[in-house]
C-alpha cells in the first residue's frame, strides 16, 4: 500500500467506487450522480492535496484536503475507500496520512465533516482522537434532515 498524489489518470477508478447515489453523498454532497469527470475537475479545482491510495496497482482509497489555515487548521474531505477494502483499516490509514500531511506540512489542527447516520465513520474518527466541536443541520439525499458533526483532532 503506498499513497501518493491524485492526478486526471486516477478518475475513472475514482469514480468507479462510487456506487450509488446515498455514496456520493457521503463522499461529496454536492456531487450529482453519476459522478463524472467533470465534477471531479471542479472538486480538483476546489481543493488540494489530492491524495490515493494505491494497492496492487489500483485505486483502493482517495482524499483531499480543504480550508487550510496554515498554523491553525485544515480539513481532511472526500474520504473514500473501495468496496473490497472496506472494513480492512484503510479508512484509518488514509485519515492518519492526511493528518500527518495537516501537521507536517500545514502545521494545522486536523479537521473533518462526517454526517451523523455514518457511523463506521463516526467510530473510526473518534478511535483515532477526532472530538466534535459543532453539529450543522442540512438536507440528505433524500432532502430528510441530517446533521453534520464538525471534528477536531486532539492528540
Amino acid at each position: 500500500m503506498k499513497f501518493c498524489s491524485a492526478t486526471t489518470a486516477h478518475y475513472d477508478q475514482i469514480i468507479d467506487m462510487v456506487s450509488s447515489p446515498e455514496e456520493l453523498y457521503l463522499f461529496y454532497p454536492k456531487g450529482r450522480y453519476p459522478l463524472d469527470s467533470a465534477q471531479l475537475d471542479e472538486l480538483f479545482r476546489l481543493r488540494s492535496n489530492f491524495t490515493v491510495a494505491i494497492a496492487n496497482g489500483e485505486v483502493v482509497g482517495f482524499a483531499n484536503l480543504y480550508h487550510i489555515c496554515p498554523e491553525e487548521s485544515a480539513f481532511i474531505g472526500n474520504v473514500l475507500v473501495s468496496q473490497a477494502w472496506r472494513g480492512k483499516g484503510l479508512g484509518k490509514r488514509i485519515t492518519e496520512y492526511m493528518c500527518e500531511v495537516c501537521m507536517n506540512e500545514y502545521q494545522a489542527t486536523p479537521r473533518l465533516s462526517v454526517f451523523n447516520y455514518n457511523t463506521r465513520a463516526l467510530l473510526m474518527y473518534t478511535q483515532l482522537g477526532f472530538k466534535p466541536y459543532a453539529i450543522e443541520q442540512r438536507e440528505g439525499v433524500n432532502l430528510e434532515p441530517v446533521a453534520l458533526i464538525h471534528m477536531q483532532y486532539e492528540r
